[in-house]
């Protein structure tokens, strides 16, 4: 398994396979309050070079929970943010520390940190990729429909870092998913290509959100503007009209069929009140599934834990 984890596409199915059954093995150890100090005397980096809340609080508590002590290292507390070189800062923090986590924007830069770096380097979230979110997100539709196999998956919204990483989970994990875009929105071309040859038939594009979620088991939306693109937000208002996954787009999808949002959600935007508080929304679980599918990667990684295959 690969020393970082900083994109799927590093993986192979069966390494990805043995983390989720460690999250639910951690999971399980963790509500039933039996010690899994995976990470004694162990010293995780935190550093965020974009704000947070799930990514921050999740990291700190999965840190603290096996047993290690987690170092929060905002923007501009570190030389890295004043214009260090990646390269030194990796050196150097792999000198002190056990494991870092990164939050930032391209992933040029988690790519140089893994680079120099002799500790594992984990990708919190960049521009391009969202690994660990979309491993929660796997957690979670595993726990509710008992195997991703089989299932079909819709993506409603921006080509964004979510996107991208649900094309390469598609591809990887061999499940059929398709994506409903604006046109000028669309995910990233490299990206795409990549899962297309991985996995000929098994994504597909459209411009169209129903065509997306008819008979969709599982259905996966996000903000139309991230952090980083504010000043676009009135512009993608626009672009995006049609791409909340409301009722009406909800009852496409299958009768069982159940809904997923990374969070912060913009209610009456890309997605409405009452679907995120319907019934077939399980955000709260994917949300604490953050906590859990990150324990289990810096268990493996820093911890030298066995991924349960």
């Amino acid at each position: 398994m690969s020393r970082h984890f900083l994109a799927l596409h590093d993986y192979t199915k069966i390494e990805l396979d043995g983390l989720l059954a460690l999250a639910a093995e951690l999971k399980n150890k963790q509500k039933s309050g039996v010690p899994h100090k995976l990470l004694d005397g162990k010293t995780v980096a935190l550093i965020f070079e974009k704000a947070s809340t799930r990514t921050r609080v999740s990291f700190e508590v999965g840190v603290f929970q096996l047993g290690g002590h987690a170092l929060f290292m905002p923007s501009g507390s570190s030389q890295m943010g004043r214009g260090e070189p990646i390269k030194d800062s990796a050196r150097v923090m792999a000198r002190y520390c056990d494991g870092v986590m990164i939050r930032t924007f391209g992933q040029a830069i988690v790519d140089e940190f893994a680079k120099h770096s002799d500790i594992p380097v984990i990708n919190g979230l960049t521009d391009l990729f969202h690994p660990c979110q979309i491993m929660a997100d796997l957690q979670t539709v595993i726990e509710h429909k008992k195997s991703y196999t089989g299932l079909k998956f819709a993506w409603i919204g921006d080509g964004n870092n979510m996107a991208n990483t649900w094309i390469e989970a598609a591809a990887i994990f061999g499940f059929e998913l398709r994506l409903a875009c604006p046109v000028g929105y669309e995910p990233d071309q490299a990206v795409m290509a990549w899962a297309q040859a991985k996995a000929p038939g098994l994504i597909t594009l459209t411009a169209d959100p129903k065509a997306a979620v008819i008979g969709a088991d599982v259905i996966n939306t996000d903000v139309w503007a991230s952090m980083g693109q504010e000043a676009e937000q009135k512009e993608r208002e626009k672009s995006f009209v049609g791409y909340c996954l409301d009722d009406a787009l909800l009852a496409l999808a299958q009768p069982d069929c159940i809904v997923l949002h990374c969070l912060p959600a913009h209610r009456g935007e890309e997605i409405s009140d009452a679907v995120i508080e319907g019934k077939h929304s399980v955000v709260w679980d994917e949300a604490e599934n953050r906590l859990h599918i990150q324990k289990a990667i810096m268990a493996y990684l820093i911890g030298g834990a066995s991924g349960a295959q």
